[in-house]
């Protein structure tokens, strides 16, 4: 079971507290793109096995969203950040980084 924080409002509680919702840092299209673009934000997932950054809203709490990075293998939490941030701070990436030697952000951006 996962234990996440809320950066939110600062409350630790497993993950049956949240909900997820999908992967954090991907482009969406709406109304206006085109049908190419509107399918691959559809159905081209990345899922990597391995580090993965997920949104999460916190359902049984302050309501809001944020941003969630992880290990999908190991589910070991690296940490949890605002949602309206366009890549994880690098206290977070450093933590990556330091259990994953060649880890990079560039592979996700």
């Amino acid at each position: 079971m996962l234990i996440l924080t809320c950066p939110c409002c600062g409350v630790t509680a497993e993950e049956t507290e949240f909900h997820p919702g999908g992967e954090a840092h991907v482009k969406r299209f709406g109304p206006g793109s085109n049908d190419d673009e509107f399918h691959s934000y559809l159905f081209e997932k990345v899922n990597p096995k391995g580090v993965h950054f997920e949104r999460w809203r916190h359902a049984n709490g302050c309501g809001k969203w944020f941003n969630a990075a992880r290990c999908t293998v190991t589910l070991e939490v690296f940490g949890t950040y605002s949602a309206q941030t366009t890549e994880p701070p690098q206290d977070i990436k450093d933590k990556i980084s330091a259990k994953r030697p060649g880890w990079s952000w560039r592979e996700f951006a």
